[in-house]
């Protein structure tokens, strides 16, 4: 099978299993989407839904955020994972969007990424979520995912998943195949332990005919 198979196999296989794909991080605005994505780095989408809510009591607005003292921030997200980190971050975002982008979270991948605690896959996410823009974020479910199916081809960074996905990847899907490989890597393919039987990509798997497939 060229790799080239394999790609239009899978997009095949998630418009018919999942037409309907996006982030199960809670949100109402623009706002509410970059403060969740921050907090969610090395945490569990279920934990920053239950953080979210007082969070946003206690700070409302980007406004708010900006002249909130960090440890009155850390407080609010201390069961987070690197409260301290983010409670930083949080902060020096507000600030920056206030300061330098007149209070409105800015749409360019670029300006994203100059405000505190915005990398690169945070920036991917605001952009394509909020403001339609074609892009994918990698994160450590789309980077496993990707490799064990055998998207990604020697690939040892998020980066170089990132290209080679965008590559094969028709650039009207870029935003959706982001929350395909997301959920199927928290719900089935995980990391310790992947749920082959259940999976309807097996047939198509790198992983699954190496290492699963072979044992059988």
């Amino acid at each position: 099978m060229t790799r080239k198979e394999r790609y239009q196999k899978v997009i095949d296989y998630f418009k018919k299993n999942m037409p309907v794909a996006k982030t199960e991080l809670s949100y109402t605005n623009t706002y509410e989407l970059i403060v969740a994505t921050i907090l969610s780095a090395q945490c569990t989408d279920k934990r920053v839904n239950i953080i979210t809510p007082p969070f946003f009591d206690k700070f409302p607005t980007l406004e708010a955020l900006a002249v909130a003292q960090q440890e009155n921030v850390f407080e609010v997200i201390k069961s987070c994972s690197y409260p301290n980190n983010k409670a930083k971050s949080l902060v020096g975002m507000a600030k920056g969007v206030m300061e330098r982008f007149n209070g409105e979270i800015p749409k360019d991948l670029n300006d994203l990424q100059t405000l505190p605690g915005v990398g690169r896959k945070t920036a991917n996410v605001v952009a394509s979520v909020a403001f339609n823009t074609p892009a994918i974020a990698v994160d450590t479910h789309v980077f496993r995912v990707a490799k064990r199916i055998g998207l990604s081809h020697n690939a040892k960074t998020p980066l170089e998943t990132e290209k080679q996905l965008m590559q094969f990847l028709p650039k009207d899907l870029w935003a959706i195949a982001h929350h395909w490989f997301i959920l199927h890597g928290r719900y089935i393919c995980i990391a310790r332990k992947p749920k082959c039987p259940e999976c309807g990509l097996k047939e198509f798997c790198k992983y699954y005919k190496n290492k699963v497939n072979k044992d059988v």
